[in-house]
């Protein structure tokens, strides 16, 4: 697992004083993006230096609790599941200050030539990094998955 705090801005709320619905997915690609960063280069580095990309082809959300302006949202990434080229990740975001669950998503990229926007096989540095994380009740082999 791989944690991420990230505190509440003023911009991410909406009237009420509490987290927009949609900037959640902004709070995810954050923590994928520390997820990502042991990767040599990092995220960036995947991106424009190998021209390999990650988009999202599902996203899921489940809102749970409001988030306020000035508190703070600690991100915890795992991974659900590894395919050939696909990848699903959940996103568990608690509340900082009490540890209550605020928000759980699970978001599927494809690995993605970004010059010819076709998929490609999991870089193996990508699939050990992605392995190292993969929830425990999750079986190690992706034998019978899907793509």
């Amino acid at each position: 697992m791989v944690s991420l705090d990230r505190p509440i801005k003023f911009e991410d709320v909406d009237a009420a004083n509490i987290v927009f619905f949609a900037r959640f997915l902004n709070y995810a690609h954050e923590a994928m993006e520390r997820f990502f960063a042991p990767l040599d280069g990092g995220y960036a580095g995947l991106i424009l230096e190998r021209r390999i990309g990650l988009p999202a082809v599902r996203v899921e959300a489940d809102y749970a609790a409001p988030v306020r302006y000035g508190q703070a949202l600690r991100i915890e990434t795992l991974v659900v599941r590894i395919g050939r080229r696909s990848a699903t990740l959940r996103y568990r975001m608690h509340r900082a200050h009490d540890g209550v669950l605020s928000a759980e998503l699970r978001h599927t990229v494809v690995t993605t030539d970004l010059v010819q926007l076709v998929s490609v096989p999991m870089p193996d540095d990508v699939r050990a990094l992605l392995s190292a994380h993969l929830e425990p009740e999750q079986a190690p082999s992706s034998a019978g998955q899907p793509a």
